[in-house]
């Protein structure tokens, strides 16, 4: 165990490595999930037709075909070199996005159309009434599925190391083939994972104590005491 702990600094490399695909992805595929739940919420024909195929195309595939595509066919189409980092980014960011699409409308939808309603009797334009109205009581609904589909992201990370990305993943292996202690190491990094994971869940959770301040006042406030009929 002790040889295996030498190598803990190699590993924390790869930690590094892992959580910024991990921040990375999170912050582009909130993106892509605003953008394909809105256009599929589009009243343009083309537009929902355009979110429609970028949720099919990406949830009916492997994220690892992607990310093979991304990496391997996309330079030799258009001629454009993508890194390790950017091309592991974009298909994680994707995929998981594609699916965050479905959240967002979902979310959307729910929104009572009440409060639709009246911001359009308050004269507000279409951006303010998603803005100030929709928006705000949506993203209370879209966190908790949101969380699960950043430790997803998390999880898929790991499929990186296949593109020679020096993640947690790649440097267990490169320490494994190195100590051959198999059982050592990917203890180690289940840990590693699983304190990654949790921080995102902790995270998501404050965040919904956050937003959801306020939220529930009027429904909790004592009700008067209607004066008896004479």
């Amino acid at each position: 165990m002790a040889e295996v702990l030498q190598f803990l600094p190699t590993l924390l490399l790869g930690v590094r490595v892992t959580v910024l695909v991990t921040v990375l992805g999170m912050i582009f595929s909130v993106v892509f999930a605003l953008l394909g739940g809105l256009g599929r919420l589009s009243k343009r024909r083309p537009v929902r037709w355009l979110a429609g195929a970028y949720i099919e195309v990406f949830r009916g595939t492997s994220v690892l075909v992607q990310m093979f595509w991304l990496f391997y066919v996309f330079p030799r189409l258009f001629d454009i070199e993508l890194s390790p980092l950017f091309a592991g980014v974009l298909a994680l960011s994707m995929n998981v996005g594609a699916y965050g699409s479905e959240v967002v409308r979902g979310a959307i939808l729910a929104v009572p159309k009440g409060q639709t309603e009246a911001a359009i009797a308050c004269n507000f334009s279409p951006s303010q009434r998603l803005r100030r109205i929709v928006l705000p009581q949506a993203v209370v609904a879209m966190l908790p599925p949101f969380g699960n589909l950043m430790i997803e992201l998390l999880k898929g990370t790991a499929l990186v190391s296949l593109i020679t990305l020096s993640d947690l993943t790649f440097m267990a292996q490169q320490v494994r083939a190195l100590t051959g202690a198999t059982l050592q190491i990917f203890t180690i990094v289940l840990v590693l994972y699983f304190v990654m994971s949790y921080a995102i869940t902790l995270g998501v959770r404050f965040l919904e104590r956050r937003v959801s301040v306020g939220r529930d006042v009027g429904r909790h406030m004592p009700q008067p005491i209607p004066e008896p009929v004479a």
